[in-house]
């Protein structure tokens, strides 16, 4: 048996009252008198009356609704934004619909194009690792949909973006190595085009460099879907393996590559840290139960995720086009264990 949901006649049959008076009451109108409001109200609570959506949606052509876009769901780091946003979003009436682009260029504008079509009211997105083409982007951004970037971004597209700190947060990491004695310190990152490769690239080349400890090309490897496939952190391992001179320390650039590494020094029988230290950026809870607990740059990632929530609020509910924008950086934690 098929339950239809109450509407508005529903109401102005029960209550002998006509269709405009109920929805003006429900709306809060100053037109009603407060008995009849009242009367409504009470009556529209009892049998758990719902403004239907749709019909909202298509009279304020808005839907109350908004997109995020991620590159996997299961990555802890996302997965907390994520939180983050919702906090947000669900405090203010808003939904939100997921997508995951598993680093695929294809399917993040599958994904765009899909809930861009559905009449979201703002977009929150971090790229993927394939993506290089940021045209539909800037399409759709210049046709008046609020965007906000979190964590990856494009520099563009002229909107708000939300950040980690990932320059000193690599620079932190870095330099803990090296005042444990460290030298020959290896960096095992994301795809070189992301936005927090660059930024961790140059943080870990800083700390390099203040300590008089050269940059060497072969110890700096690239994993181009982030650690999302084992079978590229074991390549990458696998090329730092063989070099002559072998790294004592690496650095891990994501975290998908950080547990990457470590699963690859458990199969190698690699003792860490007697003989390869290991430091990552990772939110993984799971980080401080391994053996040994590994050491990590945490990120802000729930914070991160309310930021980027709340800066789309403010586009999306400005009565004028915003002219002004920021990036939001936020600072990283170094979590020291066992690992390092």
């Amino acid at each position: 048996m098929k339950l239809s949901a109450v509407t508005i006649k529903d109401i102005s049959r029960e209550l002998n009252l006509s269709t405009s008076t109920v929805s003006r009451a429900l709306r809060d109108s100053h037109e009603i008198s407060i008995e009849t409001k009242q009367l409504i109200l009470d009556y529209a609570r009892k049998i758990n009356y719902k403004p239907n959506r749709n019909a909202q949606s298509l009279k304020e052509k808005k839907s109350h609704s908004i997109g995020v876009i991620v590159s996997e769901i299961a990555n802890s780091f996302f997965s907390q934004v994520i939180n983050g946003i919702e906090s947000i979003a669900s405090k203010n009436g808003y939904t939100v619909n997921i997508s995951q682009s598993m680093e695929s260029a294809e399917r993040e504008l599958m994904n765009l194009e899909y809930l861009t079509s559905s009449f979201i009211d703002g977009l929150i997105i971090s790229v993927s690792t394939e993506t290089k083409n940021h045209l539909y982007l800037k399409e759709v951004h210049e046709k008046g949909l609020p965007i906000v970037f979190v964590d990856r971004v494009i520099d563009e597209i002229e909107t708000h973006k939300v950040i980690a700190d990932n320059f000193k947060g690599a620079y932190k990491a870095t330099k803990h190595l090296i005042n444990k004695g460290y030298s020959k310190i290896a960096l095992v990152s994301n795809h070189a085009g992301l936005s927090i490769a660059k930024e961790r690239l140059e943080g870990y080349k800083a700390a390099l460099s203040e300590a008089k400890i050269p940059v060497k090309d072969n110890m700096i490897v690239f994993c181009d879907h982030g650690g999302m496939l084992y079978s590229e952190v074991e390549s990458a391992m696998n090329s730092l393996m063989r070099l002559r001179t072998k790294p004592d320390a690496i650095f891990a650039g994501s975290d998908k590559i950080t547990t990457g590494c470590m699963r690859f020094m458990k199969n190698k029988k690699i003792r860490v840290p007697e003989d390869l230290a290991l430091i990552g950026f990772s939110n993984n809870d799971l980080t401080e139960l391994l053996n040994p607990p590994l050491s990590v740059i945490k990120q802000p990632a729930f914070e991160m995720g309310e930021a980027a929530m709340t800066l789309l609020l403010s586009m999306m509910e400005s009565k004028r086009p915003q002219q002004k924008f920021e990036t939001r950086i936020q600072s990283t934690e170094l979590l020291i264990r066992k690992s390092t």
